[in-house]
């Protein structure tokens, strides 16, 4: 084994970013982005007796938070004259929505490497924004046929293993709390690979008072909430099922777990709450969620259950993004007759 990959699989000499990196990310994809909204319910506000501050990256382009990570890592290697012509990634849906996007900004040839099983509307968004997209059975066989084209010579643009995409994906968190009116006790974002909630915590020590940074994780695919409590990386040699379907990753990365590890907590979320908060987010925020960033909320709900009454939460919305077959499952029986102040109390 080379000192090189015995760093990648370790975690040795990996370089620790800063909130310096987040900031510069941030100016660079400014031009390329949206900055999206802060939205609140006063309604749900009142419910659960805390003030909630969600950051809608459904509303960015591609429809999720993943275009930051995206676009940035390009744009730096555009920077330092090195931007590749050929650029694969392998994606369970954003994040090939948003390698798409990038490269055609840019003007470079992306292919998308996805498992057949991902939601249709996804896959065929990639297509849609110029990706060539190849089709394979399992996440595992898109993993490799990605690194199979790297071996060619193709520039591997990785949904959470690169500080560049962890950088971006940081810039979320960040606008939330420069343009939040008041400072949270707490920020919670979904957690997959990694890259969301590491960028968060970077971005997140910016402040000069303490914010607690939480990650939230699909109870049936805890891999990250596993390693977290055993201070090791735990991984999945399936595809976990959950109906939050862009918190599937098999595992985290010695890269993003350094990040992982300093976290507040983890706090994993049931199937039906993820469900619940769907339903719930939809209808009081009047925009798309999809199940892998109600997670968030789900988790959050958890939280507050422990804490005393008074807090304010930033919880990151990543992506609204729903197939069609999913949203006919989410709403194949409604629940939004108990309350959220109702529905806490009993779970």
């Amino acid at each position: 084994m080379t000192q090189a990959n015995h760093a990648r699989i370790s975690g040795e000499n990996l370089p620790f970013l800063t909130p310096d990196d987040v900031l510069a990310a941030e100016h660079r994809i400014a031009p390329y982005i949206h900055r999206t909204p802060l939205l609140s319910s006063s309604l749900l506000d009142d419910w659960l007796g805390h003030r909630i501050i969600f950051k809608a990256e459904g509303l960015q382009k591609i429809g999720a938070f993943k275009m930051r990570g995206a676009i940035n890592t390009l744009l730096a290697l555009k920077e330092q004259g090195r931007l590749p012509q050929k650029i694969v990634a392998y994606s369970s849906g954003n994040h090939a929505q948003a390698v798409a996007y990038a490269a055609s900004r840019l003007g470079a040839e992306a292919t998308i490497m996805m498992a057949r099983y991902v939601a249709p509307i996804k896959r065929q968004a990639a297509a849609h924004y110029g990706a060539q997209v190849h089709l394979e059975e399992t996440r595992a066989d898109a993993i490799a046929a990605a690194h199979a084209l790297q071996d060619k010579g193709y520039f591997l643009l990785p949904p959470y293993d690169h500080d560049d995409v962890i950088a971006g994906q940081g810039t979320a968190c960040l606008e939330a709390l420069q343009d939040s009116p008041e400072k949270p006790d707490a920020v919670f974002a979904t957690c997959s690979g990694g890259g969301l909630v590491a960028g968060t915590w970077i971005a997140a020590q910016i402040s000069r008072e303490p914010i607690a940074v939480y990650g939230a994780e699909p109870l049936n695919a805890n891999d990250a909430a596993r390693s977290f409590r055993e201070g090791r990386i735990i991984s999945f040699e399936k595809e976990p099922e959950t109906v939050a379907d862009g918190a599937r990753a098999l595992c985290m990365t010695p890269r993003t777990f350094q990040y992982i590890r300093r976290l507040d907590g983890m706090v994993e979320a049931p199937e039906k709450d993820i469900i619940y908060w769907t339903q719930w987010l939809t209808h009081l925020l009047k925009t798309l969620v999809e199940p892998t960033a109600a997670t968030a909320m789900a988790s959050a709900a958890r939280w507050l259950k422990t804490q005393p009454k008074g807090c304010t939460v930033l919880v990151i919305l990543s992506g609204g993004n729903v197939d069609p077959a999913a949203r006919r499952d989410i709403w194949g029986k409604s629940l939004l007759e108990t309350t959220p102040d109702v529905y806490t109390q009993g779970t």
